[in-house]
């Protein structure tokens, strides 16, 4: 009797410690580092189920998938601009997740609809560009107000953006100049922009950090990132082009073939639920949520006061139409100028 006690608590102290080894997740982020390691905090607090975050930008991300398919080293992929989401989702690279969207806003919503559940929206993001006022005015140089504006000669080597090779954010920036102005014109207004540019970085935020710092100019970007510097108290101006603008769909999307589908689950729905949203302030995260009762900042951009184009996702979210664009912007518009790489 003694002996089968024994072997009863060792066979239960085993299931406990193999239920314990599968509350884990491994989640690869494409938001801003302290927003990864804040909501990594949280959750792991909230649902002791313990987390290992790495932060990636959305090209790094598909690569990484691409090359997993069928043994997958993360669990779960949040943020990030939606293209690449919704390419992932069309390539069974992510799975349906089964949470109820239902009290999200309608683009969410829609985000969900057009993946099949594979991916849901978490937050909106307006494109636009910053620049630096001081250094602005010590280069004696007029404010930029539209996206013809860049391609002004006064601004040679004065701009900086991401490579849409790396970056959700230039992707964004590449696909709404071919929905503003035609596929055309669009690629000769990027590589007259191109010639103007000093640096192509890796992550999409960079540009607009070393322009508050600075270092340049004018950097292009998302609005709510620019917000943050500005409260901070850099000397910036955040720019919605005149022509109008496009804007990113951020989504969170389970990775097909997860051995923690259960956790990764429990991380969509609690990076949608309004308490997970709102601990964005605390990191001075000013995008729009995708949960109506999620707190905001009354100077973040607000959708209604923006020009913005009807951003068509399923044609851009689309790998050949991305391979294309890409490879025309490598082709006719990373050489255009004497940008480095970062």
């Amino acid at each position: 009797m003694k002996r089968f006690a024994i072997s009863a608590l060792a066979l239960a102290a085993g299931l406990a410690a193999s239920a314990a080894a599968a509350e884990e997740l491994n989640v690869v982020c494409s938001n801003e580092q302290t927003w990864c390691d804040l909501m990594a905090q949280n959750f792991q607090i909230d649902t002791g189920i313990d987390v290992a975050m790495v932060r990636k930008s959305t090209g790094e991300v598909l690569a990484q998938l691409r090359a997993e398919k069928g043994n997958p080293k993360v669990d779960v992929w949040w943020g990030g601009t939606g293209d690449p989401h919704i390419i992932a989702a069309s390539e069974g690279l992510t799975t349906a997740s089964d949470v109820d969207v239902s009290g999200l806003l309608g683009w969410a919503q829609n985000m969900t609809e057009m993946t099949e559940g594979r991916a849901v929206g978490v937050h909106v993001g307006l494109l636009g560009f910053i620049y630096n006022t001081e250094v602005l005015a010590e280069k004696d140089l007029p404010a930029p107000a539209c996206w013809r504006d860049l391609a002004k000669p006064e601004y040679k080597g004065e701009i900086q953006v991401a490579n849409p090779n790396s970056s959700g954010t230039a992707y964004t920036e590449l696909a709404t100049l071919v929905q503003l102005f035609g596929e055309d014109e669009a690629i000769k207004l990027l590589a007259d922009i191109g010639a103007n540019v000093n640096q192509y970085t890796k992550s999409g935020s960079a540009p607009v950090k070393a322009t508050a710092r600075g270092e340049t100019t004018i950097g292009i970007g998302f609005m709510h990132d620019m917000v943050k510097l500005k409260k901070e108290g850099f000397p910036v101006e955040l720019v919605a082009p005149c022509e109008g603008t496009g804007y990113e769909l951020g989504a969170v999307s389970i990775v097909a073939g997860t051995p923690h589908f259960e956790s990764a689950r429990k991380w969509v729905e609690y990076v949608t639920s309004a308490k997970g949203q709102s601990a964005g302030l605390e990191v001075g995260v000013y995008n729009i949520p995708s949960n109506p009762g999620a707190e905001t900042d009354p100077d973040a951009p607000d959708m209604a006061s923006v020009k913005l184009i009807d951003y068509d996702f399923a044609t851009y979210g689309a790998s050949e139409t991305r391979e294309r664009l890409l490879e025309r912007w490598e082709k006719d518009v990373k050489g255009s100028g004497g940008a480095v790489e970062n």
